[in-house]
């Protein structure tokens, strides 16, 4: 969703809720909320916002190599919050602030093969952690060796590499140039979560962000070109208690659109909320409160048991789209224990105003393998 509300995996909360109990609560862990008047300032707004209890850098794309093979990549960063604000330069080293975590997944899809892997670590020794780029370069996250950094006003690098339990590898080493300027969700960047007050996340992405570079597949390197589309997100409550998950989707239209949908679920499964954003090739932007988000078919989880949407038909009259959305590969469902989601590339075909069109993009859905947590009070 916007990516939001992205997908904390239960395991940071339990280790935050164990870090945090080592020390006593302060009146002063007060977090922020998502309110308006954020003044948004790049490259400043690329780094982390540490008065807020949750945040993600999100990246997911669609590449081809010269031979026409297709590869989608997810590289996510994730911060959680214990205290809010600033780490104290005098003090322990074993005292941290957050929690940083992170997901990779690699999409083979000429090869029909997923593969995901999951990482976190305290930080406390620099192996993990978040930074403002200064002029125009910087780290913004990093986990280890999985990184993304500003090396250019505009232009970033990203990398992950893992080997699975069977020696196979999966690696992204991409250079990605911005085409677009910066994306505000909602109404100047409030992106809303409910129709309640409360309950909304500070939200941007560059959408169209040009890739290239290499990734690796069992030892062989294949030179890539392609579409990333990243998010930027942070908030302290989002999601309600009644509110079980979200389907969102970022898409690239073949006319030069940018799409970005998601809808947020209640216990039966209904939509609670609804939101989205497009931004047409002429750079004018659209809020959206009138988007049909209809699941078609299932696809039940082989390691789960998860029943997920296996397609999805989208609408929104305002704009005159219409389309339907397929996963490239079936199985995109991410097990990082002891909680699962499904995120994957998919196309789509439709048509827009009664012209017909395309898509390629990502779709994220979660609650449908396991109970989401995190982000609400």
């Amino acid at each position: 969703m916007s990516r939001t509300s992205r997908t904390l995996c239960l395991l940071i909360l339990l280790l935050a809720g164990a870090l945090s109990a080592q020390e006593p609560p302060s009146k002063a862990d007060t977090w922020s909320l998502a309110v308006p008047g954020w003044k948004y300032e790049f490259p400043r707004d690329h780094g982390p916002h540490r008065d807020f209890k949750t945040e993600w850098w999100y990246a997911t794309g669609n590449l081809l190599d010269a031979q026409g093979h297709e590869y989608g990549f997810q590289l996510t960063f994730f911060r959680q919050g214990i205290h809010p604000g600033e780490k104290p330069q005098k003090g322990s080293r074993f005292r941290v602030n957050e929690l940083p975590f992170a997901h990779f997944a690699f999409t083979d899809v000429s090869g029909h093969t997923f593969r995901s892997f999951q990482r976190s670590a305290r930080g406390a020794f620099g192996e993990a952690g978040f930074g403002a780029p200064t002029g125009a370069v910087g780290r913004m996250a990093w986990m280890k060796d999985w990184s993304l950094e500003q090396v250019a006003i505009g232009s970033f690098q990203l990398k992950a590499s893992e080997t699975g339990d069977r020696g196979e590898v999966r690696s992204v080493d991409l250079v990605l140039t911005q085409d677009r300027q910066p994306l505000l969700h909602g109404h100047d960047g409030i992106s809303p979560k409910s129709s309640k007050p409360g309950h909304a996340s500070h939200y941007y992405s560059l959408t169209r962000m040009k890739a290239s570079g290499s990734v690796m597949v069992n030892g062989v390197s294949h030179q890539v070109n392609g579409l990333v589309w990243f998010d930027h997100e942070w908030s302290t409550n989002q999601l309600e208690p009644e509110e079980t998950g979200w389907d969102w989707s970022g898409l690239h239209l073949s006319n030069g659109d940018d799409l970005m949908i998601f809808r947020i679920r209640d216990r039966s499964g209904q939509t609670s909320f609804r939101s989205g954003t497009l931004r047409s090739a002429d750079a004018s932007v659209h809020s959206l409160d009138d988007i049909e988000m209809t699941p078609q078919g299932t696809w039940k989880s082989p390691h789960t048991g998860g029943l997920y949407p296996a397609t999805w038909d989208l609408k929104i009259p305002s704009l005159g789209i219409s389309l339907s959305v397929t996963p490239k590969l079936a199985d995109q469902e991410l097990l990082l224990a002891p909680f699962a989601y499904w995120e994957g590339a998919v196309r789509g075909v439709g048509s827009m105003s009664g012209r017909p069109i395309t898509a390629e993009g990502y779709f994220e859905m979660t609650g449908y393998g396991g109970k989401v947590r995190g982000l609400s009070k």
